[in-house]
């Protein structure tokens, strides 16, 4: 008896349970299940990403300035090296043959110099030597005029004084000529001087040449060359021989590609904060320096002024950051992502991003935006707003305008307040909600079960 009363009370148990399921069934059937949440206020930061590599400011390529073999390399990948520190050399041989015949040269003509000068200061001598005769001879002729005319000398020696006044003449003209003469001569070899001076200097700079130089502070990156190679000077369309390349880590960029849709929110002076695959555990910060105007195709990274195929693909935008607080550990080429803050607002009305969602308002606010009549009409973005009416929860769908956008939230500026409770999922309620519809309270965790349930039945 006891058993059999068991059994009965159990099936009168079952048979409750099943009418109130049946009961709750019909009381929440027309009900929609949703997430909801409260419009509230938070500080908002808008972040635009990149990604790219790190690169020095300044950096240069050491060239050969000389033909040659190199018999000498100071340095290697990855050495700092000082401005005026010595890099490589090539052989000089030829180079410094050449500085030293013309340094005897240049030696040679200041003797000639000197011999020259010499000669006109003996020239100078001897015209105001002849000067001096000269007028010696005048005054001799002068009175030998006066005696003539009054008879008192015979016409013999007034003849002879004349001819040594004529010969006096032309000795000073001769001394004159031989002067000038070896003025020319000492001038031209100062000019001939001046010239092996001039060609000294070539010369010492084609030695010069043959050692390179570091022009900066800086970093050797990439040494391509070794010791015993034949280096060439580049010509006109042909390139010469790289000895390495010398980076100046003291101004550090990160250069990095900012998708198309985001370049827009991207402007100079906007602080930034540098990760570093190499340097997991630092965080860098710098500011935008640089904003290309070039877009670049994300598959080739060729600009798309430059390019041949069609440009309906993805597209970039080149953004330069400059590190405000480069470290040594960094080296040009490591990967780099730029996470790019282009805004802040502070105590913003916010809401969860997947709150909001676009319906077409030419065919009616309950419509989706997939169905719209209109194909070209963008629809209006809005949210689904909570409202009690007569007891029971409606999602009213109501506009509402934006301002930026967080890491999960965005801000609106116009069509809600704080408080409001709304409708933040899921997104497959979200996606096919009406405006006006019935809802029902639900958690997180009981709609992704009744999602995945729908999915899989």
């Amino acid at each position: 008896m006891n058993v059999k009363r068991a059994l009965l009370i159990l099936g009168a148990v079952i048979v409750a349970g099943v009418v109130a399921g049946i009961a709750i069934e019909r009381a929440q059937a027309g009900y929609t299940k949703v997430i909801t949440g409260k419009v509230v206020r938070e500080n908002l930061v808008s972040i635009v990403s990149g990604t790219g590599q790190i690169k020095p400011k300044t950096y240069v390529n050491i060239g050969a300035t000389a033909f040659g073999r190199i018999t000498r390399l100071y340095v290697k990948e990855g050495d700092h090296v000082k401005k005026g520190e010595v890099l490589a050399t090539v052989e000089s041989v030829q180079a410094q043959a050449g500085v030293d015949a013309q340094r005897a040269n240049i030696a040679s003509a200041k003797t000639d110099i000197a011999s020259f000068q010499a000669a006109a200061n003996t020239a100078q001598a001897t015209v105001q030597h002849s000067q001096a005769d000269l007028e010696q001879k005048r005054l001799d002729w002068q009175r030998a005029q006066a005696l003539y005319k009054d008879q008192l000398i015979a016409k013999q020696d007034y003849d002879s004084k004349k001819a040594a006044y004529d010969t006096a003449v032309a000795t000073l003209n001769e001394s004159k000529a031989q002067w000038a003469q070896a003025n020319a001569q000492t001038a031209s070899a100062r000019g001939k001087y001046d010239t092996q001076v001039a060609t000294l200097r070539s010369d010492v700079d084609a030695l010069n040449k043959t050692v390179s130089i570091a022009p900066f502070d800086a970093i050797v990156t990439n040494v391509p060359v070794r010791e015993g190679e034949t280096v060439v000077v580049g010509i006109q369309n042909a390139e010469g021989s790289t000895l390495m390349t010398l980076a100046d880590m003291s101004q550090v960029t990160a250069e990095v590609k900012v998708d198309e849709t985001d370049i827009v929110n991207v402007a100079e002076g906007q602080p930034v904060d540098v990760l570093v695959d190499a340097l997991p555990d630092k965080v860098f910060h710098g500011h935008v320096t640089a904003v290309g105007d070039q877009a670049l195709l994300r598959s080739t990274g060729v600009a798309t002024s430059q390019s041949t195929i069609g440009t309906e693909q993805a597209k970039d935008f080149k953004v330069v950051v400059t590190i405000d607080d480069p470290s040594e550990e960094l080296r040009p080429g490591f990967s780099a992502t730029a996470k790019i803050t282009t805004a802040r607002r502070s105590q913003a009305v916010a809401i969860p991003i997947q709150a909001l969602t676009v319906r077409d308002q030419t065919a009616g606010a309950a419509a989706a935006t997939q169905n719209s009549s209109d194909p070209n009409d963008p629809g209006t973005q809005g949210v689904f707003v909570v409202r009690r009416e007569k007891g029971k929860l409606h999602a009213v769908f109501v506009p509402v305008t934006t301002g930026i956008t967080g890491a999960t939230d965005i801000e609106v500026t116009g069509g809600l307040q704080q408080g409001d409770e709304i409708v933040i999922g899921d997104y497959q309620t979200l996606r096919n909600l009406k405006s006006g519809a019935l809802i029902k309270r639900t958690s997180a965790s009981t709609a992704q079960a009744s999602t995945a349930s729908s999915l899989f039945s």
